[in-house]
């Protein structure tokens, strides 16, 4: 499954983690105004894409758009999916984040890391 993801990257799930994804995100409460503004994005530019013979699927056009994809892509790994990042956005992602991931305290990730 491609979706939007954050960041305006998309995230690519194996089926079974979409499903289990879904599943969480059906807890929420309706009342919760951004659970429901989070489910319609989520789930309205989710398309289940079968890989070809040689492991390539299509993104639809308006996911490109979203992602601002351009020729040179970056795909990352990033846990329980995969993102898929314009080269520019990923370079510009990384220069404004990594000093903060380079200055994160003790106890905000599990396990102390």
């Amino acid at each position: 499954m491609v979706t939007k993801g954050q960041e305006r990257c998309l995230y690519v799930f194996p089926a079974a983690e979409f499903t289990r994804i879904a599943a969480e995100l059906r807890e929420q409460p309706m009342a919760h105004k951004a659970a429901r503004a989070y489910n319609r994005v989520f789930f309205a530019s989710a398309h289940d894409e079968i890989p070809d013979k040689q492991g390539r699927v299509t993104i639809p056009a308006h996911l490109r758009e979203y992602a601002g994809l351009s020729r040179d892509l970056v795909v990352i790994g990033a846990s329980t999916r995969v993102e898929i990042w314009d080269n520019q956005a990923w370079d510009a992602y990384l220069t404004e984040s990594e000093g903060d991931f380079a200055d994160m305290e003790e106890g905000v990730l599990p396990g102390g890391l």
